[in-house]
């Protein structure tokens, strides 16, 4: 029986506002390049998965900011490429000094709110694991998740990034549950499935646009609300 769900916090409970692929449209479009948002919205995730296992390897805090710069710079080549668009060093600094000056609010996508609060009063314990170095606790408050979540785990309070599978006991610990108790529920397939699956917990998928048909050896979920499925297995 599953006593405990964990969630992976940006692209899983929460994304942005404006959408980020309507900013980077809008960008081009004063670049002069015509694109639709939706060309960028697999893009988007391919370049996310790059950036997130980037930040496994080595946490921004523990890089230089000409690394950083880098990085990004890296990350909107993959956005431009994935897309069709043709690449230059110009249009990624332009790309990215917009993005830069481009003010975004979190909100957590339509089915957070109900599902988590479906689980709670099925009497699950539910928690939060994240590789962020920073106090989320405004953030948590901005967006309604703090009331739902009994346990929040960071790296910056674990001292380690998904997937080493201390993150992963750490929430276990703090939670008081057994491995086999719970699931980790994310939107990265070898940052957080694989990540849970190493410290015993199963991994689910949550491929919100279908992108990851591919993936077969974990539960796969289009949305939150699928999860009571699970919950007995």
């Amino acid at each position: 029986m599953i006593k405990a769900v964990f969630f992976d916090l940006y692209q899983t409970l929460v994304s942005f506002e404006p959408p980020r692929e309507e900013i980077q449209a809008k960008a081009l479009q004063e670049y002069g390049i015509e694109a639709s948002p939706d060309a960028f919205r697999r893009p988007l995730s391919i370049a996310d998965e790059f950036i997130y296992q980037e930040i496994a390897r080595l946490p921004f805090s523990r890089r230089s900011k000409e690394e950083q710069a880098v990085l990004w710079a890296k990350y909107e080549r993959i956005v431009l490429k994935e897309a069709g668009v043709p690449v230059s060093d110009d249009l990624i600094r332009f790309l990215l000094q917009k993005m830069h000056q481009t003010k975004m609010k979190t909100v957590p996508f339509a089915d957070v709110i109900p599902a988590l609060t479906d689980l709670k009063k099925r009497g699950i314990i539910l928690g939060l694991i994240s590789n962020v170095e920073r106090d989320i606790s405004p953030l948590l408050k901005e967006t309604g998740l703090e009331p739902l979540l009994d346990v929040v785990v960071t790296s910056q309070d674990a001292g380690v990034n998904k997937p080493n599978p201390e993150i992963f006991h750490k929430v276990l610990r703090r939670a008081g549950v057994k491995a086999s108790e719970a699931i980790y529920v994310g939107d990265q397939y070898q940052i957080d499935i694989l990540g849970a699956q190493k410290a015993g917990m199963k991994g689910i998928l949550l491929d919100r646009n279908g992108y990851y048909a591919d993936i077969t050896d974990c539960p796969r979920i289009q949305s939150l609300s699928e999860l009571p499925h699970y919950l007995t297995e």
